[in-house]
This record gives C-alpha cells, sequence and structure tokens, in this order.
C-alpha cells in the first residue's frame, strides 16, 4: 500500500519538511492556502515578507542534506542572494562598540528578500524530488484522536468551487454533503502553517489539552526601506546597529542588508516606547538619531524605491508540544507553528531548516516505529532552545516586556554574554564563538568552551575602535555618501 504524507503551509518550513518526508514515503502533498507566484514575488500570507531575512550557515548545511544534488549556497547566489562573512563583510556596532573585523571567511550567511528565499527553495525541492506536488486549499482540522493522527480536513479556498477531479481521485478525499469541503487521510501530518497555526485547537479537539505556551513581547516594530545601492557601493559590507538591553531604555537598532537586484534592504527596529516612525523623512531621522549614524549616513545619499514598510509581528512566542503527556502518532509541528523569535536575530528560516533536517533524520531511521511523532517532536525542540535563549534572554532585558520579567538565569546569561561581547570586539577567539552560535553551526555550548571563556575573562586583545572599521575605499563611499545627503543632491525616489 502506498504512503502519503500531508504537510500544512508552503513557505520554508513546509517546502523543507515535505523534502525530509519524499525519501519515506510514495507521496507528499502540500496543501497552501495562498496562490502561490511563478516567481520570487511577496505574498500576503508572510507576516515580514517585505522585512530582512539571513539564512544562517546552519540552516544552509541543513538544506544541503535535504536537498539531493543541491548546494543551497550556490543556487541562493545565483537567483542573486549575497553570500556574506560574518568575520569580514560585516560592521557592527554592538551594545560593547565597533567589532574588528578579520580575514577569516567562515562562518557564511546568505542576504536576499524573504520572497526570494521561499522560490528558491521551494523551486529547488521541486525540481530535485518528484514525488511532491503543492494544492491549494485551507486545513480546517486534524482527523484521528489523541493517539493517532489520520489525516486532515480541508477544504477549497472558495467554499463554492468543488475539489478538482483529479486531486480528488488522486488522494482519494472523502467528499462532505459541503462540496467545498473533504477528509484527506495520510499516514503522516506535518503542521508548518506559521505564526496563524491552529495547533493547539486541533490538539485540543483530539483530546490533547495540556499544552504549555510562553510568549514573551517587547512591543517590536520592524520598519523596512528599499533602496538602489548607489555607485561605488556594490560591495558594501552588511551594516549593523544592533540594540543595547544595558541601557534601561527600549530597543533601537538599524541594518543594511544587500539583497537581490542590486538594491538595499534597510530596516529599523524599536521596542515599546522606542518603535520607528512610518513617514519617510521620520525614517531618515530615526537612522541618523540611532547610537551612530552611520545607517542614516548611507541612506541619505541612497535612492529610495519603495514606502516604508511596518510589521507588528514580531513577539517570541513557543509551544512546548514536546512536554505534552500523551503525543498522537503520525503528527509533528514544525518552524513558526512551533515558535516564532524576534526577527531582529534573524534565526527563525535557519530554525526551520534545522527542525526540517531533524524530521528527515528520524524517520528515515525509524519510519514506522512506535513513538516516532513524539520523538521527532522532540528533536525538532533541540533546535528551536538555542535561538529561543538567545532571543528571550535578551528582550527580557527591555522595558515594558509583556511576558515575564527576567529571571537569574536570563540575568547571568545576559551578563556573560556582555562580557563575551566586548571580548568579541577586539578577540577573533570570542567573535568566532558568538559567530559559531548566532550563525547556527554550533549549540551554545560554545560559548563557554576554554577559548572564548578566557577570552571573555581576560577582555579583547585589541584596542577598541573609534569608529567603524572601513577600508580606505568605504570611507570615500561613506564620505561621498554623507555630502550627497547634506547638500541634498543625493537620487530622488523613483517615479
Amino acid at each position: 500500500m502506498s504512503r502519503t504524507a500531508v504537510v500544512i503551509g508552503a513557505g520554508a518550513a513546509g517546502i523543507l519538511a515535505a523534502a525530509a518526508l519524499a525519501p519515506v514515503v510514495d507521496q507528499v502533498v502540500v496543501l497552501e492556502r495562498d496562490a502561490l507566484p511563478e516567481g520570487p514575488e511577496n505574498r500576503k500570507g508572510v507576516p515580514q515578507g517585505r522585512h530582512a531575512h539571513l539564512m544562517m550557515a546552519g540552516g544552509l548545511d541543513a538544506m544541503d542534506t535535504l536537498i539531493p544534488g543541491m548546494d543551497m549556497r550556490k543556487h541562493l547566489v545565483a537567483s542573486g542572494a549575497y553570500e556574506i562573512s560574518l568575520c569580514r563583510d560585516m560592521v557592527v556596532f554592538s551594545s560593547e562598540g565597533w567589532f574588528h573585523r578579520w580575514r577569516h571567511a567562515d562562518p557564511l550567511i546568505v542576504t536576499c528578500s524573504r520572497a526570494l528565499l521561499d522560490w528558491a527553495i521551494r523551486t529547488a525541492v521541486l525540481k530535485s524530488l518528484n514525488n511532491i506536488e503543492i494544492r491549494q486549499a485551507r486545513a480546517l482540522d486534524l482527523l484521528g484522536d489523541s493517539e493517532r493522527v489520520h489525516g486532515v480536513r480541508i477544504a477549497t479556498v472558495d467554499a463554492d468551487t468543488p475539489f478538482d477531479a483529479d486531486f480528488t481521485a488522486k488522494y482519494g478525499l472523502q467528499l462532505s454533503a459541503d462540496r467545498g469541503e473533504a477528509d484527506l487521510y495520510a499516514d503522516f501530518v506535518v503542521d508548518a502553517s506559521g505564526r496563524g497555526s491552529r495547533i493547539v485547537s486541533w490538539l485540543g479537539s483530539l483530546g490533547v489539552k495540556d499544552i504549555q505556551e510562553r510568549t514573551l513581547d517587547s512591543g517590536l516594530v520592524n520598519s523596512t526601506r528599499l533602496y538602489r545601492i548607489p555607485e561605488g557601493a556594490e560591495t558594501w559590507p552588511l551594516t549593523m546597529i544592533q540594540p543595547n538591553p544595558f541601557t534601561g531604555g527600549p530597543a533601537r537598532s538599524g541594518m543594511i542588508v544587500p539583497i537581490e537586484g542590486h538594491r538595499w534592504m534597510v530596516s529599523l527596529g524599536g521596542s515599546r516606547g522606542g518603535e520607528p516612525p512610518k513617514g519617510p523623512d521620520a525614517f531618515l531621522k530615526y537612522a541618523l538619531d540611532l547610537p551612530h549614524p552611520i545607517v542614516g549616513q548611507l541612506i541619505a545619499g541612497a535612492e529610495p524605491l519603495t514606502q516604508v514598510f511596518t510589521s507588528h509581528s514580531t513577539s517570541n512566542a513557543r509551544r512546548y508540544l514536546e512536554k505534552a503527556a500523551i503525543w498522537p502518532e503520525n503528527l509533528v509541528v514544525l518552524g513558526d507553528a512551533l515558535a516564532t523569535f524576534n526577527p531582529l536575530y534573524g534565526q527563525g528560516m535557519s530554525v526551520a531548516a534545522l527542525g526540517a533536517q531533524a524530521l528527515a533524520k528520524t524517520v528515515r531511521h525509524r519510519w514506522g516505529s512506535q513513538g516516532l511523532a513524539r520523538r521527532v517532536q522532540r528533536e525538532v525542540a533541540k533546535s528551536v532552545d538555542a535561538a529561543w535563549t538567545l532571543a528571550v534572554s535578551s528582550d527580557v532585558l527591555y522595558p515594558n516586556v509583556i511576558g515575564g520579567g527576567p529571571t537569574t538565569t536570563d540575568r547571568l546569561a545576559a551578563q556573560y554574554t556582555r562580557r563575551l561581547t566586548r571580548s568579541a570586539t577586539g578577540s577573533y577567539s570570542a567573535a568566532s564563538a558568538l559567530f559559531d552560535v548566532t550563525s547556527m553551526r554550533s549549540s551554545a555550548l560554545r560559548l563557554i568552551q576554554p577559548r572564548p571563556l578566557l577570552a571573555a575573562l581576560s577582555g579583547p586583545s585589541l584596542p577598541s575602535l573609534s569608529g567603524p572599521p572601513l577600508t580606505p575605499a568605504e570611507h570615500d563611499t561613506l564620505r561621498g555618501l554623507i555630502r550627497a545627503g547634506q547638500t541634498g543632491q543625493g537620487p530622488q525616489p523613483s517615479a
């Protein structure tokens, strides 16, 4: 008898989950309520779709294990993304000062728009694996009980339009009296439907009612605008003004990320009480008023291509599904349906890839075994832990946070991270440890290995920098953009 898996959601998490299941089943059907664009275009169902996205080294490595014969870093770069060395190609002003830049290449990350990232992952998976297909439908509920899930109750996007005959026949849909609904039976179900997942309600209807949840909301607002990369700034490094959780005030940050189409994606972030504005003039002023004005200085002389887009979908939220007293067979939850993070840290997409990798490893070795789904859910939780700790231990320090104050553990972690960050401004041992963890190549245990621990205790080995670590050519570019902005001779918005 053939095996069928159903994945709810055709974002990156869902497509990678489909890739994880494809080797062990005959057919994977991915359910998506949105009509997917043929190219890299924004769509409504992605709350952070217009804001900066980074694919970390650990996430890239995970994708390579999931997609046969594919080097995802090369595929993304060939599609227009930028490859960035955290050591060499990044200018960072941290809570403890400017980071030195190092000659080392690793770890490498990729920057691009969310639209390109989703499209590139989807096309790579569908090209490499021929037993995955995407069908437009809404997931209404799970079929089964607290012991086992048997499939998904689905509906057409338009209630007046029945499922097409091919879909009905291929998967033996059990149509209801309402022609717009049907039961889709499956041997395995993955919920990767994102922030709006109804998984807790669905589990409750199956009799699983003890799901622990936690939300920590700093009130972060993201404001993003696209600019054309100015002439002479084609190789300008990724530039970041990080928020400072130790001032007692709200988080305020800014970053310039190169993306496809010869563009800069400029994102400003501010927590409750320090939110960035929507207006274009106020957007520039906010950037200039950050702890260092370099982001504002650069964009003052650059050509804006879009309006300012804002997002409030930034809270940290986690469902501790792995701790449920009972868990039904054949059901796994991945990606934002399991945990969402403050997007400032850029780890959500990589966490989804690592979760799909954990799914792949477990089902390939234990398919059909008792307790498989619970085992997968516990493995997936491990990929969430490090990113959750990083986001929450920082966000909890800002004023007016909703979801609880810092614990003793949070304060100790913050104190150690602050010492290590100070050392990392001028110590490669400390910086490489931080970069390995933030790029998701290593667990948080990397931070307390002997070399970074010694670096944290001894402090930076190089003198602190009084300004951004730019090359002579980069200094010239910055001065030119500052002059253009000050004289009002910078490029004007495109018509």
